[in-house]
């Protein structure tokens, strides 16, 4: 029997642990855009012959409780000509969130699994005789692979494309998936040659794999709306690792609640908006170490699908928070089923605008462009001292320094809370915010029981704090609604109160919100006393 091989299949990062590990890119291409693929300039400028196609079949196994989807494991047996090979995954822990799996691999005699030949792999804590007895065949994929060596600029990389399908008893998805794999040389060309090939294909960084696809079919049920996940980050990890580590959560995030905005979820594009913020709280936190022209690019990217998706999540807080309250106590007054109608209307079209968004070439670049900013973006070489030493600073340091400093700030002006104009309290909105973040993604980063209790109760106060004055920043917006809804009431011959009365109904609402101030400014004074007092964690 062949020993072993453990394969780090980490896709595109950095090298972080000792394994071996392939840099890879998995994107996903529409299977009418194969031929424009084959037509690609990427695939065209190689002169090496692309290799023999393969028929693949991968059966995947688990318990009929799904006890190694629950532990993060997959086991597939794969049937390549007379060969049988087994294969271990197991979801990428710290510093690989976003595409990672470890994995081990190994060439078995039959097509069931060999439990002995899985010791020493991360299945191996599992292994009893229940495990063995409640193994059974969940799902399959069966795929035409077709491998192409090519050149790009001073890079060796592998090109496969992988077409065919996934059956789980009577269901079954097709699939359609580009891979980039580096053999030789740098990272960086990997990206480059995604991009050169997102231009000419209408391809997408792919994060879903087949495993979870497969576990998809056989549940029944499509993947909702994804929060974020938590960080975990050593006190001793370098400034850079973290960063990554933060931003490739963020990114995942982004990306796994796409289908579920598409679909038409409004959570999902809440998350999809949740996502956008954390990143671009950590580029704040982390701004010193990412001081250049670039991220400032980066971080004019990200406003862009941000204002794309923020109508979409605005009007729908209003319809479901104010609008249905009101028209569910009075649902004959004056002008509310015209209101009511009306605003559905803006509903659908904010959200038919943030689905081109998500849909458009823009979007699909701008994910690639992503994970190559985060991976080898200039801010990873820049040879300025001081930025050098940022990167290899422990996370423990920076995370300190932030957290005490923007804690601070708030408590400042805080205790002129009263002072302060809507604007002001705006502005200290996102600066809780933040340090809501900041707090979140360096929850490890400070270790000890004190700390984590003291974290906790840090925590709940700042989001007791964040929910008055998000409450309050609602209000705001909420009225400016009302008055748009007001002044593009519509005057016709047939209707001539039309405007009148839906004026009246907005009228309605606004007062309605008007009401709620006085006692969410109380609110919002209570939740600062209670942070107030909160004892930081990182001392």
């Amino acid at each position: 029997m062949q020993p072993a091989i453990i394969r780090g299949q980490i896709s595109f990062f950095a090298l972080l642990m000792s394994v071996p590990r392939e840099i890879e890119l998995k994107l996903e291409v529409p299977p009418r855009s194969i031929g424009r693929l084959a037509r690609s300039a990427v695939l065209n400028g190689t002169t090496a012959a692309p290799r023999k196609p393969a028929t693949l079949v991968s059966v995947y196994f688990d318990t009929k409780k799904l006890k190694l989807r629950k532990h993060g494991l997959s086991l597939r047996v794969r049937h390549v000509g007379r060969r049988n090979v087994q294969t271990i995954k197991q979801d990428g822990g710290e510093g690989t969130t976003l595409l990672a799996r470890n994995e081990w691999e190994q060439e078995i005699n039959g097509r069931r699994p060999d439990i002995d030949a899985a010791r020493d792999t991360a299945l191996e804590p599992l292994i009893g005789k229940k495990l063995r007895r409640g193994l059974l065949p969940l799902f399959k994929t069966r795929v035409r692979r077709k491998v192409y060596p090519i050149r790009h600029r001073e890079s060796e990389i592998e090109l496969t494309i992988d077409q065919g399908k996934i059956e789980a008893g009577s269901r079954s998805s097709s699939l359609c998936e580009v891979e980039l794999e580096l053999k030789h040389g740098e990272p960086a060309d990997l990206f480059a040659a995604a991009r050169e090939l997102s231009r000419e294909v209408p391809v997408q960084l792919a994060l879903t794999s087949k495993a979870e696809r497969g576990y998809s079919l056989v549940t029944g049920k499509a993947p909702g709306p994804i929060k974020a996940a938590p960080v975990v980050l050593a006190p001793q990890v370098s400034c850079q690792a973290a960063f990554r580590v933060i931003a490739r959560a963020c990114l995942r995030q982004l990306i796994a609640n796409k289908p579920v905005t598409l679909r038409g979820d409004a959570e999902g594009l809440h998350q999809m908006r949740v996502a956008l913020r954390r990143l671009r709280a950590a580029i704040s936190l982390f701004g010193d170490m990412l001081a250049d022209r670039q991220t400032d690019e980066m971080k004019h990217k990200f406003k862009w699908i941000t204002g794309e998706l923020g109508p979409a999540r605005e009007i729908d807080v209003f319809i479901n928070h104010v609008l249905t309250p009101v028209a569910r106590n009075k649902p004959d007054g004056a002008g509310m089923a015209v209101l009511t109608k009306d605003l559905q209307q803006k509903r659908e079209q904010a959200f038919a605008r943030a689905r081109a968004a998500l849909a458009s070439s823009r979007f699909r670049s701008l994910m690639i462009e992503t994970a190559a900013w985060i991976e080898t973006g200039d801010w990873t070489s820049n040879a300025d001292d001081q930025v050098n030493a940022l990167r290899e600073e422990a996370i423990a340091v920076l995370a300190a320094h932030e957290l005490g400093r923007r804690w601070k700030k708030i408590l400042k002006k805080g205790a002129r809370l009263k002072e302060l104009e809507p604007r002001d309290r705006h502005k200290l909105r996102i600066q809780v915010k933040k340090l809501r973040y900041a707090s979140e993604f360096f929850a490890d980063a400070f270790t000890g029981r004190k700390a984590g209790r003291r974290r906790e109760d840090f925590l709940a106060s700042l989001e007791g704090l964040q929910d008055a004055l998000g409450d309050l920043n609602d209000i705001m917006v909420h009225e400016g609604l009302t008055r748009s809804i007001a002044d593009t009431a519509p005057e016709g011959r047939r209707h001539p109160t039309g405007r009148t009365r839906k004026a009246f109904a907005a009228g309605r609402l606004s007062g309605r919100e008007e009401a709620r101030t006085e006692s969410v400014l109380k609110d919002m004074q209570r939740a600062y006393a209670v942070f107030a007092k909160a004892k930081p964690y990182w001392a």
